[in-house]
């Protein structure tokens, strides 16, 4: 998908409203549908194309997703379904009214279909160490949600058998209307008034839902959050989301994740960094610091004469790497710290060893020095 411009493909501006992307698909998909088609072998790629591009641009979360990511679908991790076409397409929702307007118009008749409604998403946010987000882990997350009555199964009817089916739809739902016009004759198709589109009758409402087919309740739902995940990063659970309130699909459960600072590692990518103070005697003289990491204390070497600022890598200690098994590092800033307060016998101790240790051990000092006078 990033690849493609679908804002070039409708042969929209990419501030197009939302009306002119879905009047510039009708016209297209009128344009290069196949069965209007049959002697064009191109037809059926560039519908195909077509449908692609609507499918993002005429939805709001996809288009969104689109404009900052290149993709309709945003950030996805493993565990989680991408979406997308698939190779296939959904004509439910916008797609079942625009492709009743392309067969109608056409004094096409067919079937009346039954519209598939789609539930909306739940959107949420939780909070996670930076360790689960490195590492990755599971969480159980409570959800307020709408759900199809099981009692009744979503027909909304007791035991979900005291209905009939609607005699003027059949059940679809839809029913085709036909208008005479100066054009000629015309079909459309609308919801069924008399059911109300649910394609039934019901005779008895089912005590639990009240005859609505669904209820709202509260619900645990387990997220498996991928090792590498960053902050404000979104995760989509698809059709974890509120069910519709007529027959259809679910929407999905889209989980915001927001990682809490660390008292002591920083991430910056997939590499985590910290700054130690220590000693300036260890640093002269060498010896070990104890260093955080994600899995614990890590004893850090340190070599004689290590100056301070020194930067150390610690290989495999960082983040994990989204879909991989590698690891970033972890980056440890050595800096030297001076006692607060000397004693006597510690600060004569210092003046002998500064008398011994000649300015040429200190060459970026002596260079400074040597400068200075220059400039004088």
């Amino acid at each position: 998908m990033a690849n493609k411009d679908y804002y070039k493909i409708l042969g929209v501006e990419r501030n197009a409203s939302e009306d002119e992307i879905k009047s510039a698909y009708r016209k297209l998909a009128k344009k290069y549908h196949p069965d209007l088609n049959k002697d064009n072998p191109d037809a059926a790629e560039k519908f195909k194309e077509i449908n692609e591009a609507y499918e993002v641009l005429g939805d709001e979360k996809k288009r969104s997703n689109y404009d900052q990511f290149g993709s309709g679908d945003g950030p996805q991790f493993s565990g989680f379904n991408t979406g997308g076409m698939g190779g296939g397409f959904d004509f439910s929702g916008d797609f079942g009214d625009i492709f009743g307007d392309i067969f109608s118009a056409f004094g096409g008749s067919g079937r009346t279909r039954q519209r598939t409604y789609r539930g909306e998403d739940i959107n949420v946010a939780i909070n996670i160490t930076l360790k689960e987000a490195c590492l990755g882990t599971t969480k159980t997350i409570m959800v307020n949600k709408v759900e199809k009555c099981d009692k009744c199964m979503g027909t909304g009817a007791k035991n979900g058998k005291e209905f009939s089916t609607c005699p003027d739809c059949k059940g679809a739902g839809r029913v085709r209307y036909q208008q005479n016009t100066i054009f000629g004759t015309t079909i459309r198709e609308g919801e069924c008034q008399t059911c109300n589109g649910t394609g039934k009758i019901i005779k008895e409402r089912c005590p639990y839902c009240n005859g609505k087919g669904y209820t709202k309740l509260q619900k645990s739902v387990q997220v498996k959050i991928p090792a590498g995940i960053d902050n404000d990063q979104i995760l989509r659970m698809n059709g974890q989301g509120n069910s519709p309130t007529r027959p259809g699909i679910n929407g999905d459960l889209n989980i915001r994740i927001n990682v809490l600072p660390d008292k002591l590692l920083e991430r910056k990518g997939n590499d985590l960094y910290i700054d130690i103070y220590v000693p300036f005697t260890t640093l002269l003289l060498g010896g070990e610091v104890e260093v955080p990491t994600l899995e614990g204390i890590f004893n850090l070497t340190i070599k004689e004469l290590t100056q301070s600022g020194t930067v150390m890598r610690i290989k495999n200690k960082g983040a994990k790497i989204l879909h991989r098994e590698t690891r970033g590092d972890l980056l440890v800033t050595l800096k030297a710290e001076s006692p607060k307060t000397l004693d006597k016998k510690t600060k004569d101790a210092l003046k002998d060893i500064q008398n011994n240790i000649s300015q040429n051990q200190y060459p970026k000092y002596k260079k400074y020095l040597d400068t200075n006078k220059e400039v004088k």
